[in-house]
């Protein structure tokens, strides 16, 4: 019998609401959950291919020492063992821990306790770090505490909004399907986009500002100015809610001088900053939703006062279709930081103040509590280079790919003595580095909370049994702990036991105090907790029904409970463009992948879209460096370099280069951005500046190109470069290297011709020519298709896709092998629908280009009618848009 679990998404901080059907058969169905608000029923392509990432191929199944599996008690001994030594022998602050956004928020408060409470330091840092550290930093400031104002219907209320370096409809594209779905049903909705790029959320835009990278405060402070000069304040709010706007406007006024100052520094038109500046003054319900291009800088958390600037002086806050509002990057980084996950933070958004300390001291009866902020992410890997930190227990991430100056943290993992990783993938950059590796369970197995960008706390319930010995993070830190001596302190049988202690710490002597609290769930019984609905705190014992908007009575989390202005002197990136690095890198995310793809390179369709490194150059950039579409390239800066496709297009913004962040080892070699990006933080929040490294981008000097596509993974050598993607039924490899061609026959054979599957002798087909350097060669069992090798001297080789389809035949006609080994399409084929464009449902470009020019479709209403591309999470629709274009255009 079919069962249905709501559950939520393991991907960005939307939090949407999935159910999962697990089938008899074990196959599991996806979709979203209509009844939960944040998505109402809406995925994403990521959401919509979970269950394509479900297999146990790629997991970590049972604890390993140094590579050979054991069991769990000889592993947990091990981990305990190794951190009381280096705590005996070193103190405290010689070991660490580094957690993820991806563990559950009982995880968290268990790993944070276990670090801060028991063994006395607060050297616990997490990836989040990396994405919205600045953002925390900048509430902090401004409000006292780290509390996102509003929520996502304040989105569908407003009559502006400002979207500032968020490329909303590729990584977060349930809520770009919100404001898609309000423009449209609000024409009178203006929504500007703030970014460096021309993104696909430009579609919707009435306004793009393709700011000079760094910019941002001088564009806000500018506004902030201009408002003020204009009388646009909200004196009552300001005078009753609110200090520090002198010193504020002083600032804005010494840097913006005039509107021609602001545009000149931005690098903008000024009838566009002066449009940007009216709709703004005009339209009070402007909500202004910033992500990683605001808080990814060196001053990131100025940037983000900035913003908030704007909204205090106009009194635009706590009230519906207002507001400034942070957008999280994954599923539970507002979970880490209500628990404490952040190196600066104690527990339930409470600092290391006496007061504090001595409050969650007596809470958790420890005596041992840290008295001071630990190590953030960057400083915490800088210490364990330099020996300071001794023992690090990684859990949930994959920092030797993530992390900034990334060769450097490699080094500083390889040298490190005692390293513990807990993950569900077996073979990451990361675990490569582990003495002990212990299994942890995945998405589907998890039970607990999660809290999204809203604060809205959801549940991420479990409906597949754990993979192997797999176990809960919560149940191997608390196993530790009881190791270490804490056993009392850690004695919990189910999340549910967590749950209710995190919400009993967050109401403990709090009486309205403190932004968090969940005190009216600190007694939910455990029927309650497996029934948890989605609720938003602060969830007080006087308010059990949550708290959909803060700050609605102008009181606020500082000492006199009102906001603070926060005066911002801007300042450009910590190093900048030169002679020898012209260029100006800037890392993101792509719309079909996640992180580091241990989880969307398992599914065929997110693979399809875009299946290797790129960077994106602007024409006049390619020009100038000798650089053409689809070559390979080298990007180079003082801390790195990476390989990786070239996509000339003016969308880049001149002197800027776009590189996505998710590929490393296990999916290409030498393609990991994040090896390039400079070390840099914010001096308030430790975030790095990934939006800015100088870089250098050059021809790559590749003496031959390949692909091979291949029904068994491959282990390629040879070949300098190599990225790897999944297909349906088959691998795709796309090759190059600088030694000049040598013996293609011999080598395809050498590299293919395994034992013989099934006793079937193997059967080759190929063609070489050596004076053009080309050769094409297929091996086949039994008549069908079992991996293909084409090679060239220039990139330009067949089409993959017809090829690829040949994998789901049982066997070639004698016509499709002549035509597999010349790579054309035969006239008789059916047509194959091309590299995806809709990821949601698999549509391809030439499906949409047929049937655009044999329907006649006229809008992407129509296309999407036709064949369903562009009606799930609308991500696509840019691209469909384009294809429309350039039908009309041939037309």
């Amino acid at each position: 019998m079919n069962r249905t679990i709501r559950t939520t998404c393991p991907y960005c901080g939307v939090g949407c609401g999935v159910l999962a059907t697990v089938a008899a058969d074990g196959t599991t169905e996806i979709r979203g959950d209509p009844e939960h608000p944040a998505n109402f029923g809406r995925l994403c392509s990521k959401g919509a291919a979970l269950g394509e990432t479900l297999g146990h191929s790629e997991r970590l199944l049972h604890p390993e020492i140094l590579g050979k599996a054991c069991d769990w008690n000889t592993a947990l001994d091990a981990v305990a063992n190794g951190f009381a030594r280096t705590i005996r022998e070193h103190g405290p602050d010689s070991v660490a821990f580094y957690v993820s956004g991806q563990l559950l928020t009982e995880d968290y408060y268990v790993a944070n306790k276990l670090m801060k409470g028991f063994i006395g330091s607060a050297n616990i840092d997490t990836n989040s770090r990396l994405c919205m550290s600045s953002s925390v930093a900048g509430h902090q400031r401004a409000f006292g505490s780290d509390t996102v104002p509003g929520n996502y219907q304040d989105l569908e209320l407003a009559t502006l909004i400002v979207l500032i370096g968020s490329n909303t409809a590729w990584c977060h594209p349930v809520i770009y399907q919100r404001i898609r779905a309000a423009k449209e049903k609000n024409p009178d909705l203006k929504i500007v986009v703030i970014d460096p790029r021309q993104t696909a959320t430009s579609e919707i835009a009435d306004l793009h500002l393709p700011v000079k990278p760094g910019s941002d405060a001088l564009l806000f402070n500018g506004l902030l100015a201009y408002l003020h000069d204009r009388g646009d304040i909200n004196t009552h709010f300001v005078d009753s809610f609110t200090e520090g706007m002198q010193p504020a406007l002083d600032a804005a006024h010494a840097c913006a001088r005039s509107m021609a100052a602001v545009a000149a520094g931005c690098g903008l038109r000024e009838p566009d900053v002066t449009r940007f500046y009216q709709w703004f003054s005009v339209n009070e319900k402007t909500v202004s939703v910033y992500s990683q291009g605001i808080n990814q800088t060196s001053s990131g958390t100025d940037k983000v006062n900035a913003i908030i600037n704007c909204h205090l002086l106009t009194g635009r806050i706590g009230r519906p279709g207002m507001g400034p509002f942070s957008v999280t990057g994954q599923p539970n980084a507002m979970g880490g930081r209500e628990v404490g996950g952040l190196a600066n933070q104690l527990a339930a958004h409470m600092n290391f103040d006496a007061g504090n300390v001595d409050r969650v001291r007596r809470f958790w009866n420890s005596s041992n509590v840290a008295q001071k902020p630990g190590l953030k992410a960057v400083d915490l890997f800088r210490a364990v280079g330099e020996g300071r930190i001794k023992a690090l227990w990684i859990m949930a991430t994959n920092p030797a790919v993530s992390l900034p100056d990334a060769d450097r943290v490699r080094q500083a993992l390889a040298q490190c003595e005692f390293v513990v990783v807990s993950d569900c993938v077996r073979a990451t950059d990361t675990t490569a580095y582990a003495q002990v590796l212990l299994p942890a369970s995945a998405w589907g197995e998890k039970n607990g909370t999660v809290t999204n960008s809203e604060r809205r706390l959801s549940r991420q319930r479990a409906f597949l049994e754990p993979a192997g010995e797999a176990r809960p993070d919560w149940w191997i830190v608390s196993e530790v702990a009881r190791r270490l001596g804490y056993a009392q302190a850690f004695d919990y049988h189910s999340p549910a036991d967590i749950f209710r202690e995190h919400a009993a710490l967050s109401g403990f002597e709090n009486d309205g105090q403190r932004d968090f609290d969940l005190g009216a769930l600190a007694t939910l019984g455990d029927a309650e907790y497996e029934g948890f609905s989605p609720i938003q705190w602060p969830v007080p014992r006087d308010r059990p029904q949550g708290t959909p908007r803060m700050f609605a009575d102008g009181r606020f989390f500082t000492e006199n409970r009102k906001a603070r202005f926060v005066a911002v002197t801007p300042r450009g990136p910590a190093n900048e463009k030169d002679d020898e690095y012209p260029l100006a890198l800037n890392t993101g995310r792509v719309r079909d992948h996640w992180h580091t793809l241990t989880r969307t390179g398992l599914s065929p369709r997110l693979s399809g879209h875009i299946v290797e490194p790129f960077a994106e150059v602007h024409p006049q950039d390619a020009r100038q460096y000798g650089i053409h579409d689809g070559m390979l390239v080298t990007l180079t800066t003082r801390w790195g370099e990476m390989l990786a496709r070239a996509h000339v297009t003016e969308t880049q913004r001149p002197g800027s280069v776009f590189a996505p962040m998710h590929w490393n080892d296990q999916y290409a070699r030498r393609a990991r951005a994040d090896a390039l990006v400079n070390p840099v933080t914010d001096p308030v929040s430790g975030q790095p500046e990934f939006k800015h490294t100088p870089v250098n981008v050059a021809p790559y000097p590749a003496a031959w190109h390949a692909f091979l596509l291949s029904r068994r993974r491959l282990d390629i050598t040879e070949a300098s470069y190599c990225a790897r993607a999944t297909g349906q039924g088959f691998w795709r490899y796309e090759l190059a290297g600088e030694t000049p061609s040598w013996d293609w026959p011999r080598w395809a054979r050498a590299l293919l011709c395994a034992a013989p599957e099934n006793d079937t002798r193997p059967e080759w087909i190929d063609y070489l020519d050596s004076g053009a350097g080309q050769y094409r060669g297929a091996r086949l069992l039994g008549g069908r298709l079992e991996s293909c090798l084409f090679v060239a001297r220039t990139p330009e080789l067949p089409a993959r896709d017809w090829l690829a389809s040949l994998f789901s035949r049982d066997t070639l006609t004698r016509e499709e092998r002549m035509h597999l080994l010349a790579g054309t399409l035969p006239s008789q084929a059916a047509a194959v629908s091309g590299g995806i464009v809709c990821a949601c449902f698999s549509v391809g470009k030439n499906s949409i280009i047929d049937a655009i020019r044999e329907k006649r479709l006229g809008t992407a209403e129509e296309v999407g009618q036709c064949l369903k591309a562009g009606t799930n999470c609308g991500s696509c629709i840019p691209e469909i848009k384009a294809l429309l274009r350039q039908a009309q255009s041939a037309a």
